[in-house]
């Protein structure tokens, strides 16, 4: 967070915070206070017209998107509780809430070096453990922070992953029952430094 710096903003609407990529496409959102976010808790807000470029036909998307104002969401919730802060809630104290109430919801990327939080059904936030050297391949870091997305439910919603614009449609190895697989995803990476 300390590197975003004005990127991450209070959103009242969703009764937390938001961390905004540096191009303006895309935000993380998560909520401060479980018992009163509108729709989910933990988020990815996007522009839609990428996909809707892209065929994207929004009425064909399951329920846990949303689709408004040129905008997508997609997450999920993690409880109804009213969460209870020592002090002030801040951005920090939010997301070690869901660290602490919720631990299953955060993850592990061992090939990029990337800790994540899901945001349900193949959707995700990452962030690199350290923004200089990804500790597993000892390279530079060159993906600070990553917007993920399955690409299954827009593709079925009409999408072509090839002519999505500003998003990179590529395989990633994940952890599935303990066995490394190769799954498609949309990626939005960003380098902070």
């Amino acid at each position: 967070m300390t590197a975003s710096g004005s990127k991450v903003t209070a959103d009242e609407e969703n009764a937390g915070w938001s961390l905004e990529a540096p191009d303006g496409s895309v935000r993380f959102i998560w909520s401060g206070d479980y018992s009163s976010s509108p729709l989910h808790d933990v988020m990815l807000e996007l522009d839609a017209a990428p996909f809707v470029t892209a065929g994207l036909d929004t009425s064909k998307l399951p329920e846990y998107y949303a689709a408004y104002d040129g905008m997508l969401m997609v997450g999920t919730k993690l409880g109804s509780d009213k969460l209870i802060y020592q002090g002030e809630p801040t951005p920090l104290a939010a997301y070690e809430q869901i660290v602490s109430k919720y631990r299953s919801s955060v993850g592990y990327h061992t090939a990029l070096d990337h800790y994540n939080v899901s945001l349900g059904n193949g959707n995700m936030f990452e962030w690199a453990k350290d923004m200089q050297t990804n500790s597993v391949t000892k390279e530079n870091q060159d993906k600070d922070i990553v917007f993920v997305l399955n690409p299954e439910p827009l593709i079925a919603a009409g999408v072509d992953p090839e002519k999505v614009e500003g998003w990179v449609y590529t395989t990633v190895s994940v952890e599935i029952d303990g066995k490394a697989t190769d799954v498609y995803k949309f990626l939005k990476p960003f380098n902070l430094k």
